[in-house]
């Protein structure tokens, strides 16, 4: 089998799995405002490897949990992350008409049924967990939580709003980082709370500490390698990790973040999490 086959494998059943869950929470023709059921559906299925999702049933698994009590949490997980791109695309944001090879939703349904997606999915993606009714609500409550925490102004938003609003505040590499572990890190580390909180496993174990450092980790070096792959490609950005160090130093810094969450998750991964992070980083830069 060639390298990374498997975990190649692994993500796309996940992403068939998890795309059949999220049609039961927007089936064909439900909603009152069809458009805006298209526009949502449009964002969320078919496309992307859905890593967030497979964090959340995966690190669920290895700890000995039942993957059909993290599908709800790993469907709310898409939806923010989803709703979040149909954002960033827009005019007013990032300003981009393409996502994943195809028009983004703001150009094939227009600005308004783009915003209004954006908005009712992050709304839904609390439904979804407040309505897992095969886990407990205490548990529930705490997956809420976890989730507004890092959604908010205190996680993707407030990255958001760094990298939109404050570019020229980013001056350092510290400064970078800390807006990509808003911005991006946040969510991922949400996904392994997330699976940890759907196996029963809170704060006070040390598999939870664990699990989240393997998802810091490879948050970061996920975004490093973004960066090189931009970089190749001559998308040079405001602000990327390029500007502070040379090509050659980036590389080595998402090795070296990879190999950190490698050695946090080993003691409870079956070789699958380790797989997946040697995946996110060798992505051919």
């Amino acid at each position: 089998m060639k390298m990374f086959d498997s975990i190649k494998h692994k993500l796309d059943n996940n992403a068939k799995c998890i795309d059949a869950a999220l049609s039961e929470y927007f089936p064909d023709n439900s909603a009152e405002s069809l458009i805006l059921n298209e526009a949502q559906r449009y964002s969320l299925l078919g496309g992307g490897k859905k890593v967030r999702a497979f964090l959340v049933v995966e690190i669920c698994r290895i700890l000995g949990g039942e993957t059909k009590i993290a599908t709800p949490y790993a469907c709310a997980i898409e939806m923010i992350h989803a709703s979040s791109l149909i954002h960033d695309d827009m005019p007013c944001m990032d300003n981009d008409d393409f996502r994943r090879g195809k028009p983004s939703t703001h150009k094939a349904f227009g600005e308004s049924a783009a915003l209004l997606s954006g908005d009712s999915l992050m709304i839904k993606a609390f439904t979804a967990i407040s309505n897992n009714h095969i886990q407990t609500s205490e548990l529930n409550l705490k997956a809420v939580s976890i989730l507004a925490s890092s959604s908010g102004d205190e996680g993707m938003l407030a990255g958001q709003g760094i990298d939109i609003l404050s570019q020229e505040k980013i001056k350092s590499l510290d400064g970078l980082i800390h807006l990509h572990n808003l911005k991006t890190g946040k969510l991922i580390s949400a996904s392994a709370k997330l699976g940890c909180i759907a196996a029963g496993v809170l704060e006070d174990d040390y598999r939870y500490n664990l699990a989240v450092k393997y998802a810091e980790n490879i948050g970061l070096a996920f975004q490093i390698v973004d960066d090189l792959l931009d970089y190749k490609e001559g998308k040079l950005e405001d602000h990327s990790f390029i500007s502070f160090m040379t090509y050659e130093e980036a590389i080595k810094y998402a090795n070296n973040l990879t190999s950190e969450a490698i050695e946090s998750i080993r003691r409870i991964d079956d070789g699958t999490l380790e797989e997946l992070a040697r995946y996110l980083t060798v992505r051919e830069y």
